[in-house]
């Protein structure tokens, strides 16, 4: 009777935590850098990027406790909140954080704590505690804390603070099931939770007393064994890595490597056997064996094997390459490099206007443009954001590696330094545009740059596993939507006329008057071929849509692979004016999906167009100078189109020499200094 009675009660207790709990709300906050989305993925199940810089998590994310470390039935929503060294906002995402904790009250706020760098980060903690709102700490990277020899009594810190303090390794999931555990404990508290006396200070100086507290507090509660003003083996990498001189060579020495790898090693030769074997014989065989026994009409049989195999085969066929690529970038940030890579590039961005804040940006752009554009709300300097999007979609991003690995493997089969290349003249784009942009355009101090470099650590491979199957979801997503609906148009376009009745002849086609339309304005680049202008074209849609558009062009009429040295590809170009085409699709304006976002960040249609016909100028006018010039210095003689490139080449000096006495004369009215 007493069991049935216990049984009863029990069941009514967890019916009514069950009610509370359906409710409940759990916000991860902390100094940026210090594991927030690390935890947050690992707890949820989510794949949201984690970088080595702030502003990674530029708005609050949203998504369900997973059940490994949820002990109830009913949901617990968590959120993943920007990262912030202060309550009170200076940057957007810190607002972002401000507003959502004061405005939305979650019923406990999850504060991590970086453990290597705890005296700055308990500054945010106090404040959080001000708040009246649960508060659980997590000493995060116990693990580093550990190597260094240092130790956290965990216990008196929990006592000075009032709050529970539990230690874990995000990176390994260390500690979680402990954390989360406390956090719904904390949760459905009755009583609210004490708050330590913190000194009351009403003059200006109320920073530096809180800072003092929480000094106070650390001396109490840390225990160092390593002497911190001894240079150790992290700070001499530093000084090698991070040179201000020696910064710049080492970083194009990685990422040639990396392309090494990724497109003339295991990469290559896994996407040659793609394009050659899987999708240029297996595949099309196999569904042509098929159709043919259904008696399928020749059109259509066509249409699936030449327009949707044969042009997502070609940007398919190109995954293993990038999967490989991003696995060996996901593993330098994961290491702590790239945010050395954003030091180094702060001093130079100084010198065009801009802060190592851009950085950020370009480094996510190298990803994906959009994510790039995106990062850009995190500068809070109108002016400075506004070039940063400008200039970030000319980092080469993901979309764009098809069309490097397609023009190195016919052109350049044994020459590893074509990627790297891309990578160097973006650099050198963004820099002397952000000149340029500061001299036709009139612009107002930048802000300042504020970047914590992270520890050095072994990578995670588990967290670049994840980042690679995640880059190739995302890719293989695209090829099978937008690049499938646009090749089946590209398709329809070269096997019909206008009459919409098949032609034998491409040059008869739909797509081919369009591209005449199009091919004169080519010509002083020393394109020649409405093929190359259509591909162009379509490149505005998606960027995989150009190596997507040859091939379905090119294939169709010479049936043959379309990435092999001496492919039909030869018959258009030079090894020059190759480089000159990879050139103008890589560094005109990117997808509709990237000018969407450049719109929204923007927010002046003026400005879009202006970044729009800034980019496009400057493509442009840099295949112009590559094809031009390079066939000069390679084969003594110009390209085909020289003669129209030197009166294009006088417009362009003469619209810049006027757009920038215009911006002086501007300038000079407002008393801006240059």
């Amino acid at each position: 009777m007493v069991k049935m009675t216990l049984t009863g009660n029990a069941d009514k207790v967890g019916k009514e935590m069950s009610e509370k709990m359906s409710l409940m709300k759990i916000a991860i906050a902390g100094n940026p850098n210090s594991g927030k989305t690390t935890v947050f993925n690992a707890i949820t199940g989510k794949t949201e990027f984690a970088g080595n810089w702030p502003g990674v998590t530029i708005a609050k994310k949203e998504a369900f406790l997973k059940k490994k470390f949820n002990p109830y039935r009913t949901a617990i929503k968590i959120v993943d909140l920007p990262g912030t060294y202060s309550i009170v906002p200076f940057t957007g995402e810190e607002a972002i954080t401000r507003d959502f904790i004061l405005g939305e009250a979650p019923d406990v706020i999850i504060n991590i704590v970086d453990g290597a760098n705890i005296s700055r980060s308990l500054f945010f903690t106090t404040q959080l505690l001000e708040l009246g709102i649960p508060v659980v700490i997590a000493i995060n990277k116990s693990d580093i804390v550990s190597k260094r020899g240092d130790a956290v009594d965990l216990e008196a810190l929990s006592k000075e603070l009032c709050c529970s303090v539990i230690p874990i390794t995000a990176s390994t999931e260390k500690g979680l099931n402990d954390l989360m555990r406390e956090a719904i404990r904390a949760g459905k508290e009755e009583k609210p939770q004490t708050a330590p006396d913190f000194p009351v200070n009403n003059s200006d100086d109320e920073d530096m007393a809180r800072q003092k507290f929480v000094d106070e507090i650390v001396e109490k509660c840390m225990v160092k064994k390593r002497d911190a003003t001894k240079i150790n083996l992290y700070d001499k990498i530093d000084r090698i890595v991070a040179h201000k001189w020696l910064g710049l060579p080492i970083f194009f020495a990685v990422m040639w490597a990396v392309f090494s790898f990724s497109i003339g090693g295991l990469g290559g030769y896994l996407s040659e056997y793609f394009n050659e074997v899987v999708f240029g014989e297996i595949v099309p065989d196999a569904v042509n064996r098929f159709l043919e026994g259904l008696n399928i009409n020749p059109l259509l049989q066509a249409l699936i094997v030449d327009g949707v195999i044969g042009g997502v085969g070609a940007v398919i066929g190109f995954l293993p390459l990038i999967m490989i690529l991003f696995f060996c970038l996901a593993l330098l940030e994961d290491s702590g490099y790239m945010a050395r890579v954003a030091l180094v590039f702060d001093r130079f961005f100084k010198k065009i206007g801009l802060s190592g804040k851009s950085i950020i940006p370009m480094i996510v752009g190298s990803g994906c443009a959009i994510p790039g554009v995106m990062a850009t709300r995190t500068i809070e300097d109108v002016n400075e954001k506004r070039m940063t999007t400008i200039l970030t979609p000319f980092v080469p991003c993901g979309a764009k590696l098809p069309i490097i690995a397609l023009f190195s493997a016919v052109f350049f089969p044994d020459k590893g330094w074509v990627g790297p290349s891309m990578y160097l003249i973006a650099i050198t784009i963004i820099v002397i545009g952000g000149l340029l942009l500061k001299k036709i355009f009139v612009w107002e101090n930048t802000s300042q740059f504020i970047l914590e470099l992270p520890e050095y650590k072994l990578p995670s491979m588990k967290y670049a596993f994840w980042q690679m199957f995640e880059k190739a979801k995302a890719f293989i997503l695209k090829a099978t939507t937008i690049i499938l609906v646009s090749n089946t148009l590209v398709w329809f376009a070269q096997a019909f006329g206008w009459n919409f009745r098949p032609v034998e002849d491409q040059g008869l086609s739909i797509l081919a008057t369009l591209g005449r339309a199009i091919a004169p304005l080519l010509i002083p680049l020393g394109f020649v071929g409405w093929q190359l202008a259509a591909a162009a074209i379509t490149g505005f849609i998606a960027k995989e849509n150009v190596v997507a558009t040859l091939a379905v062009l090119l294939s169709v009429a010479s049936e043959e692979a379309l990435n092999v040295p001496g492919s039909a590809l030869t018959q258009f170009f030079t090894p020059v004016t190759a480089f000159a085409y990879l050139v103008f699709n890589l560094f005109t304006p990117p997808c509709f999906a990237a000018i969407g976002a450049m719109n929204s960040e923007m927010g002046s249609k003026k400005w879009l167009f202006r970044a729009l016909a800034f980019q496009l100028g400057v493509g442009y006018t840099l295949a112009m100078l590559a094809s031009q010039a390079g066939s000069l210095i390679m084969y003594g003689k110009p390209a085909s189109g020289f003669v129209p490139a030197i009166g294009v080449s006088i417009l362009i000096f003469t619209g810049v020499v006027i757009m920038i006495r215009k911006a002086e004369v501007k300038r000079i009215k407002l008393g801006v200094e240059v």
